[in-house]
């Protein structure tokens, strides 16, 4: 999965640009007023560019464990990563390897059950990532959880935006594939479980706050208003690498609280420090959930 070259974006004008809109404009999704949307793709740099506003005072983390996952409690996840969009001028390289690292994580870290996770990738092999695809596997989250479990919702791949919204890109790339914050937040508003953790690396994750509920965390790559990158040196989407290669995987983010154990905050911590450094990107987060979350 990994690759050794880099892959610029045709659609890029300029690796430093504010965003890219890709030829998708058009109007239509419940979250639009008839103003335009836009699709704006992940950048691929080489490597560092910095840049990044410094994180906030204070940590996520507390160094506190909160509510541990009862032992009778099931662990559910759905991963999403589409590195190979429709056509060939959106595609980006290593939102595929973000999502399927991040399933190695939920599985040999935290000790996931691999049918217990639904894996949808469109790595130029596979394109189980379309607009049906994803809803059909919130379905099944939804069909699976019940109270007390434990939901993992990951993305990696483009962002859009209107006026109002935000939305992930599914396969398709159009306007009218889309699934906006909104939309998430309905097919996740009758989940009986309050212990979710949503996980977004594109751009505009920032605007994913409509998903805020007691007990939930929304993990998100950058600002509302701003672009995610990914770099050829990393290899990932740069959040995802400091998130869950560096941070859960390798254990880098354990600092706070219990030795050998990284929590979500702990993770998100990690990212949000060392992210700015490589490029121009600023991790946000939102947690209503007590104490820190141990997966």
């Amino acid at each position: 999965m990994k690759r050794t070259m880099l892959f610029v974006l045709c659609a890029l004008l300029t690796i430093l640009s504010v965003s890219t809109i890709l030829p998708v404009l058009a109007h239509g999704g419940n979250a639009n007023d008839g103003s335009d949307v836009e699709i704006t793709p992940k950048i691929s740099v080489k490597g560092p560019k910095g840049g990044g506003k410094p994180p906030p005072p204070g940590p996520a983390a507390t160094g506190v464990i909160g509510a541990p996952l009862l032992a009778s409690a099931q662990r559910w996840a759905v991963v999403i990563g589409i590195s190979d969009y429709a056509g060939t001028a959106n595609d980006i390289q290593y939102a595929d390897d973000d999502a399927i690292d991040m399933l190695s994580a939920l599985t040999t870290v935290y000790g996931y059950m691999r049918n217990h996770i639904k894996l949808l990738i469109s790595d130029y092999v596979h394109e189980n990532a379309t607009r049906d695809e994803i809803i059909s596997a919130i379905s099944w989250l939804r069909g699976s959880e019940v109270a007390g479990d434990e939901v993992v919702f990951f993305y990696s791949g483009h962002g859009a935006r209107s006026k109002r919204q935000v939305a992930i890109v599914p396969y398709e790339c159009t306007a009218s594939s889309l699934i906006w914050d909104v939309d998430l937040k309905s097919m996740f508003s009758t989940f009986e479980t309050t212990r979710i953790v949503f996980i977004f690396d594109s751009c505009y994750a920032g605007g994913m706050t409509d998903l805020a509920a007691s007990g939930r965390i929304i993990c998100m790559a950058t600002t509302e208003n701003k672009v995610a990158y990914e770099t050829g040196d990393l290899q990932n989407g740069v959040f995802t690498y400091y998130f869950v290669d560096q941070g859960i995987v390798k254990g880098l983010a354990d600092t706070e609280g219990t030795p050998g154990v990284v929590t979500v905050e702990e993770a998100f911590d990690y990212a949000r420090a060392n992210v700015p450094i490589v490029v121009p990107q600023t991790p946000t987060i939102s947690d209503s959930f007590v104490n820190d979350m141990l997966l």
